[in-house]
């Protein structure tokens, strides 16, 4: 009896064993079926997708194979120029691209005129040092001394000038002093200027104001961005004498048209801000006499002269009558 029963508990065991294993071993058939299939759908899909994307990098490699020679043309080196400066005859070289920048030489080299075989442009009339300003500038975006920031003072310095005592400015200004001609503008015997501030013409046979030739020179070649940047530097100028300011304003009001006034007012500027200075300055007197009596007579200069003395002291009057009727602070 017990034998019986043991053994259909054996058989029923082993039917059920074996109907599992039959479901387990189905499922995983299915399983690997469908993952099969997945993995070929997937893989379909990838190639589908490899394809159309190597069509389209065929069919965009056309353009880009035509568009070669261009950018060949775009990488090759730009051609050399000789330009010839001064009376000295003075070489200097540089690249076309650099030089079309300035639209004076880029109409130079666009013109018939120009011999393209020598690649060579003649400036007869323009001094070396300015050149070297200007080609220096159409490289590096300035020419030294090279306009910096001071973080620690949040103002703009010229390189390599020497520390300023007081506040910066804009304009400079003069210090009255016998010796040095009329008065220096920003600078005393014991505080020399780091950077010499000025250039000797040869056109000229004086020495003049470096960015005020700059500036002139920008305006020739037609360079809108460097007259603005002379401008901002020649105001960080300091230690001018008075001579060398009135040479260099009479430079300026004769190498810029009527309609460019920017440099002609800072050069009114200042005078006015400094007429105690050169009213009081016998190279001011000295000048306004002689060009006043070449152009107008004898005794004109002198005229034009207390006229400026005069309306100086004008000037003077209204400031200080302005100041007595303001309330002073404590």
């Amino acid at each position: 009896m017990f034998k019986r029963s043991f053994r259909s508990r054996d058989a029923s065991t082993s039917q059920r064993e074996a109907a599992s294993t039959t479901m387990d071993s189905q499922h995983r058939v299915d399983k690997s079926a469908r993952l099969t299939k997945k993995g070929t759908t997937r893989d379909q899909q990838k190639v589908s997708k490899l394809q159309r994307s190597l069509r389209g990098e065929d069919a965009s490699r056309m353009p880009s194979e035509q568009a070669r020679p261009s950018d060949k043309k775009s990488l090759a080196p730009s051609p050399i120029v000789t330009l010839v400066v001064g009376q000295e005859a003075r070489l200097f070289a540089a690249h076309e691209d650099v030089l079309c920048q300035a639209p004076f030489f880029e109409k130079v080299l666009r013109s018939t005129y120009f011999d393209a075989q020598n690649r060579r442009i003649s400036l007869p009339d323009e001094e070396p040092e300015v050149f070297s300003a200007i080609l220096e500038y159409l490289y590096k975006g300035d020419y030294y001394p090279r306009l910096l920031h001071n973080k620690q003072r949040n103002s703009w310095e010229l390189e390599d000038s020497l520390p300023r005592r007081a506040t910066p400015q804009t304009s400079p200004t003069i210090h009255e002093s016998p010796k040095f001609g009329g008065g220096r503008a920003g600078q005393t015997p014991q505080t020399p200027s780091a950077v010499e501030a000025t250039v000797y013409l040869t056109s000229a046979g004086q020495h003049l104001l470096r960015d005020t030739v700059v500036y002139c020179a920008a305006e020739r070649y037609g360079l809108e961005e460097l007259k603005r940047l002379a401008l901002r530097k020649q105001g960080l100028q300091s230690g001018i004498d008075v001579g060398t300011i009135l040479r260099s304003a009479q430079y300026c009001y004769a190498h810029t048209p009527d309609s460019d006034s920017r440099l002609r007012a800072h050069y009114l500027a200042l005078i006015i801000r400094c007429r105690k200075t050169f009213k009081r300055s016998g190279t001011m007197q000295a000048e306004m006499e002689k060009c006043g009596g070449d152009s107008y007579g004898e005794g004109s200069g002198k005229l034009f002269f207390d006229l400026f003395v005069a309306m100086c002291n004008h000037l003077d009057d209204v400031i200080e009558a302005s100041n007595a009727r303001t309330p002073k602070t404590i």
